[in-house]
């Protein structure tokens, strides 16, 4: 399975990431006041520094009001993985 954080999987989640809270009208302090974290936590996530994980996600899509799967592609291409079926 691809696990760089530099994946082409992950960069389309961090853009729904930033889309989502750009959606909801909400700043990074913002949403980092809703979550008890400073402002630099949300940067960090959105910018490739911080690896979110699924418990994070879910609070971010609380925050945002979005279904999990908004984050997630669900549609894998062969050629643009190394997972195997």
């Amino acid at each position: 399975m691809g696990g760089s954080i530099h994946s082409h999987r992950y960069q389309a989640f961090l853009k729904r990431l930033r889309q989502a809270r750009e959606e909801a009208n909400l700043t990074q302090v913002e949403v980092a006041k809703k979550l008890n974290q400073p402002q630099s936590y949300v940067l960090r996530c959105e910018s490739e520094e911080r690896r979110v994980d699924v418990v994070e996600l879910t609070d971010f899509a609380v925050i945002y009001q979005k279904p999990l799967d908004f984050f997630v592609d669900f549609k894998i291409d062969p050629e643009n993985t190394s997972e195997k079926p």
